[in-house]
């Protein structure tokens, strides 16, 4: 054990905690971009130098061993101390970098958000690179903590006590119909037709919550993955379609009308999640401040919706 600090290096390291965090050696390659493989032969090498086999296969799952459980939380602290020094070790030059961030966002939200944030970058930092992609809430945790996202921009919702979070933007929710539509009160809401949006093929969404809240329901005739087909469908048909403001803003909306919900329900807050072993470093807040700038214009422009 004397000779064991000069034997591990950083990889192993890394491999270690994937796989605890995991419990699979098929999701910490993923999670290290590596083959099952090379983690097998990682977890090896790691067994012999520590002397212990760390971990126990039961079916699919790699369970730590007690002393490993034991170990592991203090042996995680250590690593993420040492990752928050060298993220801080020197100044973030956004002119001259090329760093490649990766930002977790909805589809309905990347339209708002993209152009904005690709013209900050290609403004103040033209090496830099941004990888927009879906994610999916249940597995927030595990993409920030193993960096396949640096970033998540996403309604509020409760957190992890690893996340760290603040609002960007409140919103608020409108409805949308065809330019033939005269007049839209809270009868005819509930006994029209509408269209809800969402990319899972099942499961409640945004504007059920605020629905249920008033003890209120409407009838669903379709459901689609995207707010530009639904709005798409809704002006050529008597169909509706409740969404943020913000998405109306966003999209070509001069062929509809766009009315208040008729019902109150409160604001919808939109956060940015990252996670806390990510607070020193300098390349992240950069990126922070720029969304936080484009969110404030983002803002500003909402409430001047026409309604």
């Amino acid at each position: 054990m004397d000779r064991l600090p000069e034997q591990l290096d950083f990889n192993l390291l890394k491999v270690f905690e994937a796989i605890y965090t995991e419990q699979s050696i098929s999701r910490a390659g993923e999670v290290l971009h590596v083959t099952p493989s090379a983690v097998s032969h990682a977890l090896k090498r790691l067994r012999e130098r520590m002397g212990e086999p760390l971990f126990e296969r039961r079916g699919q799952q790699m369970v730590p061993t007690p002393s490993c459980q034991r170990m592991a939380p203090q042996l995680l602290a250590t690593l993420a101390q040492l990752r928050q020094l060298l993220q801080s070790w020197g100044k973030f030059e956004p002119v001259s970098a090329e760093q490649h961030f990766q930002l977790g966002i909805s589809e309905a939200l990347e339209s708002l958000l993209l152009p904005q944030v690709c013209d900050v970058l290609q403004q103040h930092a033209p090496h830099c690179r941004l990888t927009s992609r879906r994610f999916s809430r249940d597995q927030m945790e595990r993409l920030l903590v193993h960096r396949q996202l640096d970033l998540i921009i996403d309604i509020q919702a409760l957190t992890p006590s690893g996340i760290a979070h603040h609002p960007l933007m409140d919103d608020q929710l409108v409805v949308a119909s065809n330019d033939q539509l005269e007049q839209l009160n809270l009868k005819q809401y509930q006994q029209a037709k509408h269209i809800e949006v969402s990319s899972r093929p099942s499961g409640r969404v945004l504007e059920e919550y605020a629905l249920d809240k008033r003890g209120l329901s409407r009838q669903v005739a379709v459901r689609c993955q995207s707010y530009q087909s639904a709005l798409a469908l809704a002006a050529q048909s008597e169909l509706l379609v409740t969404l943020p403001s913000s998405i109306a803003l966003a999209h070509n909306c001069d062929d509809m009308q766009i009315w208040p919900l008729p019902f109150t329900t409160s604001h919808i807050s939109i956060h940015l999640y990252w996670h806390q072993s990510r607070e020193n470093d300098p390349a992240l807040q950069w990126l922070i401040g720029q969304l936080n700038q484009v969110f404030a214009v983002e803002t500003a422009q909402a409430t001047d919706v026409s309604l």
